[in-house]
Order: structure tokens, then sequence, then C-alpha cells
């Protein structure tokens, strides 16, 4: 079933513009966000850059991702065998298009995140697995590497902004990781919390937000065959920009709902609060499904465009897992 495949090199792209269309989608409430940290930003002696200007190197943009090395029995986990059940069925991003182009809203509302992660420190890192379970347990990175078999995942990406990408995901299915603790049968929801340090992220600095980020799921959903514990991308540990060391990827929801660096998991028969969610209740939903006839209320969900290649394709209902999630709608 798995094959091991040597991911590419780190290739360079060709120059990245993000179509006229996603900028005048950008909501009011974002646009705000924008303000706010561009004063916060000032006051700390930072600059927030124009996306696309003043590109970096390759070497710069690998440094501003780098993390602690791994010890070199951890370092042979990767790239790990590759699950051939989950392909993209369009071509895979490139490597350096996806680094240079993310959320995380942490560090900056723009998309050039690689430049405020520096100061950033993933390790060392725990995450408390707890709530209504009878194992509760804290896990560091060495635990995660020792229990659970890591796999590498190719799953397309979409972004609620319309913007996609095909990367290829190390880890392992977070239903291996909820059942360490033994659920309880009366868990409903699993609920997941981000990490807390304005010293380190920026725009944490700006406490009218509901900071630290949360999100959830309901336990179905974290219990599917495709809810998947990231370690890792394009056989290689998370760079500082995709959330290590841990982070979430739910392919069939919008990208906000796969929350990064986890510090916190708790099982609970309450449905949780979400960063987004809690902030714009009518335009960002807790379910958060990928739909194209269900339109963002300021833009439509009906095609997206990938990243680098800005090549547009037709939205698919749950970007094309339906065979894996429909069910757990069904009326």
């Amino acid at each position: 079933m798995f094959s091991t495949m040597i991911r590419r090199p780190w290739d360079v792209a060709e120059s990245l513009h993000t179509p006229e269309g996603v900028y005048q989608a950008r909501d009011h409430h974002r646009r705000e966000f924008l303000k706010k940290v561009g004063r916060t930003a000032i006051g700390a002696g930072l600059a927030l850059p124009i996306a696309g200007c003043d590109r970096p190197t390759d070497e710069e943009l690998r440094a501003a991702g780098a993390v602690e090395p791994l010890p070199e029995e951890k370092k042979a986990l990767y790239p790990a065998p590759r699950n051939d059940a989950f392909t993209y069925g369009r071509p895979e991003t490139i490597q350096r298009d996806a680094a240079e182009f993310t959320n995380f809203y942490e560090f900056a509302p723009s998309k050039d995140v690689y430049r405020y992660v520096g100061p950033f420190e993933p390790t060392p890192w725990t995450v408390e697995v707890g709530g209504l379970c009878s194992s509760p347990q804290t896990f560091d990175p060495d635990d995660i590497y020792d229990r659970f078999s890591l796999e590498e995942r190719a799953y397309r990406h979409r972004c609620v902004e319309t913007w996609a990408m095909c990367v290829p995901w190390t880890g392992f299915r977070l239903r291996d990781l909820l059942e360490a603790v033994e659920p309880q049968p009366s868990a409903r929801y699993v609920a997941f919390e981000s990490f807390n340090r304005p010293d380190q992220a920026p725009t944490m600095q700006d406490d009218t937000y509901p900071w630290p980020y949360a999100e959830g799921l309901t336990m179905d959903e974290a219990t599917n065959e495709l809810a998947f514990v990231a370690t890792g991308i394009y056989g290689e540990p998370l760079p500082k920009q995709h959330g290590p060391p841990i982070r979430l990827v739910i392919p069939w929801k919008y990208g906000f709902k796969s929350i990064k660096s986890i510090v916190r998991i708790t099982l609970t028969d309450q449905r949780p609060s979400a960063f987004w969610n809690t902030l714009i209740p009518h335009e960002y939903g807790f379910e958060a499904n990928i739909d194209p006839d269900v339109p963002h209320p300021r833009w439509s969900q009906q095609t997206e465009w990938m990243l680098g290649t800005e090549e547009r394709y037709e939205t698919q209902k749950f970007n094309g897992y339906g065979e894996y999630v429909a069910g757990l709608y069904d009326a």
C-alpha cells in the first residue's frame, strides 16, 4: 500500500501574484485586523512589507522557517512512506510557493508569514490531551515520533479565500492519537488550542482578539480516516510558517479549520469555540465544509486558483473527498 518517495528539492518558482479578485474579496474584519496589526508592528519597530516585493532567496526562505534539527534517529523518519490511496488529481504545488504564501494570523495577516516567524520557538513543546477520556496524557515530539507511525499523504488544501494548493503532508491519523487517551462515550467534540506567546507572535499583542487560536471538530469528524495530524511537509519536518511541531490537516474543510502549533486537545460534550467563528459567526461557520454552492457572504466559492500557477479549477464539494466524509452529514 505504501511506497517510499523522495520529495522534490527546494525548487525555484516564477513570481507569485495573488489574483485581483482575491484582494477584492477581503472582508471588512480582516482589513480592520490588518490596520490594528500595522499599528502594533510600527509600535514594536517592525515593518509590514508588501507580499511579492523583495522576494527572499531560496536560502533566506529556508532559513526563515528553520526549526531546531531533529536527532539523527528522528531525521531518518523523513521522508515517510507515501500512502498511495491519496492522490491530488492535479499538479503538486512547488515547495517554495507553499512556504512563501501562508496564513498564520498569530504572526501576520499578510501572506509573507515567513518574515515574522523568526522569534518563534517550537522546541521544546508539549501537547496536553485530556477532557472526557480515561487516559489523559501529555505528549512531546519524541513521544509522538516513538508512538505513532508516520506516513505521507498527498492532500488538496483549500482556503476560504479561494486559493488552493496540493502538498504532501507527513503525519498520522488524528484517530490514533485520540484512541491513545481512550475517549469516554460522552465525548461528542474535540477542541484544539494553539500557543499563546505574544512575545514571539506580533499580532497576538492585540488582545481585542480571542487568542489563543482555537478550533473544534465533532468526534465523528475527528475520528474520520482523513483527519490528519501533520508533523512535516514535502518530506521534511514542518517549517515555522506551517505550524510546527504538530498541526491539523482537515482536507474537506476550509483551511482555517486546520489549526497550527497545537498545545492542547480536549475531548468534551459541548461544542467548542473557534477563532473565526467566534469573531464573525455569520461568515465563518463552525462546520466550514467546502461547498461550491454555499458562497461566502462576500464572494463565490465556485472556483479556486492554485498557488504558483494561478490555474483555476471548479471547486468540488468536500474538496473532492465526499467518498470519505459525505456520510457524516447525511440528514
